[in-house]
C-alpha cells in the first residue's frame, strides 16, 4: 500500500516527537552522544519533512492541526527542562533585576563584589560576568516586564514560548494571504533549533523575529506604520535585522520611519548615562568574543575587528539591495538572504543566532539556509568540550562539515536552476 504525503508527513511528525523527546530528557547532557543522536535523527526526518512539503501544494488543515499540536508536545517536554549553568537566560534575569532595583545593566558589572548581594541563585551562575550587559533597550524593558510579573528563568522561557505561538499565528495569516501553502508553517514549527534554543535554553531572538515577522505581515499589508514601528523595536531587540533597511525604502513613509526612529529612542531613556546613549559590552563583544567564525577569523588577520563587524554589516546591506530588486514587496526570500549573508560574516555565530531566519525559509532559494539550521547543530560539541576542560572552540572539522554541507546545497541549487534554464531553450526550438 502507497503511503500518501500526509501520511509519510504524520510519520515524519510521530519520528520528530519521539527523538525530540529524548533530546530534551537529555538536555543536560549538550554535545554528549545521548544528546546528539536523537538531534541527528530529528535533523534527518525535518529534512525529509521539507521535502513533502514541497512535493504538494496544499494539505488538508488536519494535517496542520495535527503537526502544530506535536511541535507543542515536544516543546513542551524542553520547556520544563532547566537551561545550562550559564545560559544566557540567567543574565536575562540579572538584567531585569537590577533594572528594578534601580541600577543600569549597561554600567553595573555582576562580577562586582560591591553587588553580591543583588545576586540570586538563578544569576550566581551567569556567563561573562565581568562584562555589563549588551543587549539592546527594546530586550532590556522586556526582561524588566516579565521579571516585575515573575522573576524566575521559567517565566523568561514562558514569555518566550508565547512569542513562539505569536510568530505562528501571525505566519499562518500571512501564508494564507500571500496565496502561499498554509503546510509551510511547519518549516518553522517542526525546526529543531526553535525547541531548543527558545522552549529549551530561552533566548530573547524570539521576541525580536516575533517583531519581524510582524513588520513582514504589516508591509505585506501597506500597513506601513505598523510596519515600520514593529521593524524598529525588532532591532531594539537585537541589531542584526538592520541590515534589512534597503527593504523598507520607499515602502513605509518618512513620517513612519520617523517616528519608529523616535520610539526605539525612546526606549534608551531610561538608561542614559550622563546624557549619552549606553552600549554595554558591545564593544567588548566585537573585540573579544569569538565563536564559529570562519570569515571573520580569516578577515581578522588583516583588518581591524570593528572593521570587519563594519563589513558584515555592509554585506548584509548590499544583500538586501539585490533582494529588493530580485524580489517583490512582500517576499520572505528577501528578507532570509541579508540576515544569513551578515551572520555569516560575524564575529559570532551561536546556533540560536539562526531563529531569525527560521519564519523565512520555505522556498528553493532558502535551502541552503535550511541545511545551515541544521548543519549548525554540531557546534554544540564545544559545550560539551568545555565540560571536560578543552578551549571555547570550535574544531576546524565541525566548521568544515556546518559550512560545507551549506556550499554543496547551494551549488546544488545553482546546477539544477543551471540546467532548467539550459532545458528550456531546447524544449522551445522542438516545439518549433
Amino acid at each position: 500500500m502507497k503511503l500518501t504525503p500526509s501520511r509519510r508527513l504524520y510519520g515524519l511528525g510521530a519520528i520528530l516527537l519521539v527523538a525530540l523527546a529524548i533530546c530534551a530528557r537529555n538536555f543536560g547532557h549538550i554535545g554528549e552522544p545521548s544528546f546528539f543522536i536523537p538531534l541527528a535523527v530529528a535533523s534527518v526526518a525535518y529534512l525529509l519533512a521539507i521535502r513533502e512539503l514541497f512535493s504538494a501544494s496544499e494539505f488538508p488543515k488536519r494535517v496542520i492541526v495535527v503537526g502544530l499540536a506535536l511541535s507543542a508536545l515536544w516543546h513542551f517536554q524542553f520547556l520544563r527542562m532547566p537551561p545550562g549553568l550559564d545560559d544566557d537566560v540567567h543574565r536575562y534575569v540579572w538584567d531585569g533585576r537590577v533594572q528594578r532595583l534601580g541600577y543600569n545593566p549597561y554600567i553595573v558589572v555582576p562580577s562586582d563584589p560591591a553587588l553580591a548581594g543583588l545576586h540570586t541563585s538563578e544569576t550566581r551562575t551567569l556567563n561573562n560576568p565581568e562584562v555589563p550587559s549588551p543587549y539592546p533597550a527594546g530586550a532590556q524593558l522586556f526582561f524588566r516586564g516579565v521579571t516585575a510579573i515573575h522573576e524566575s528563568i521559567f517565566a523568561l522561557k514562558v514569555a518566550f514560548v508565547i512569542c513562539d505561538l505569536g510568530i505562528v499565528l501571525v505566519l499562518l495569516d500571512l501564508l494564507r494571504r500571500s496565496g502561499e501553502g498554509v503546510h509551510w508553517i511547519l518549516a518553522y514549527a517542526w525546526n529543531p533549533l526553535l525547541a531548543i534554543e527558545v522552549a529549551g535554553s530561552g533566548h530573547v531572538d524570539i521576541l525580536g523575529v516575533l517583531l519581524l515577522v510582524v513588520s513582514a505581515a504589516a508591509l505585506f499589508r501597506r500597513w506601513r506604520a505598523l510596519a515600520a514601528m514593529s521593524f524598529g523595536l525588532a532591532v531594539a531587540v537585537k541589531f542584526l535585522p538592520i541590515v534589512l533597511l534597503p527593504l523598507y525604502w520607499k515602502r513605509v513613509r518618512m513620517r513612519d520611519a520617523a517616528l519608529a526612529a523616535i520610539v526605539v529612542g525612546l526606549l534608551y531613556i531610561p538608561f542614559f548615562n550622563h546624557g549619552r546613549i549606553p552600549i554595554g559590552s558591545l564593544g567588548t563583544y566585537v573585540q573579544r568574543f569569538r565563536f564559529n567564525d570562519p570569515v571573520f577569523a580569516t578577515l581578522e588577520r588583516v583588518v581591524a575587528p570593528q572593521l570587519v563587524a563594519g563589513l558584515a554589516v555592509l554585506v548584509g546591506f548590499f544583500t538586501a539591495i539585490w533582494m529588493r530588486r530580485k524580489f517583490s514587496e512582500g517576499s520572505l526570500d528577501a528578507i532570509a538572504w541579508p540576515m544569513a549573508a551578515s551572520l555569516l560574516c560575524a564575529p559570532v555565530v551561536y546556533p540560536w543566532y539562526l531563529l531569525w531566519l527560521l519564519p523565512f525559509i520555505r522556498s528553493t532559494s532558502t535551502v541552503p539556509i535550511m541545511v545551515w539550521t541544521l548543519s549548525i547543530i554540531p557546534t554544540y560539541y564545544v559545550w560539551h568540550l568545555r565540560i571536560v576542560g578543552r578551549p571555547w572552540l570550535v574544531p576546524g572539522w565541525i566548521m568544515m562539515l556546518e559550512y560545507g554541507s551549506v556550499a554543496v546545497a547551494a551549488a546544488f541549487i545553482a546546477l539544477r536552476r543551471i540546467t532548467r534554464s539550459a532545458a528550456q531553450p531546447c524544449s522551445a526550438d522542438q516545439v518549433e
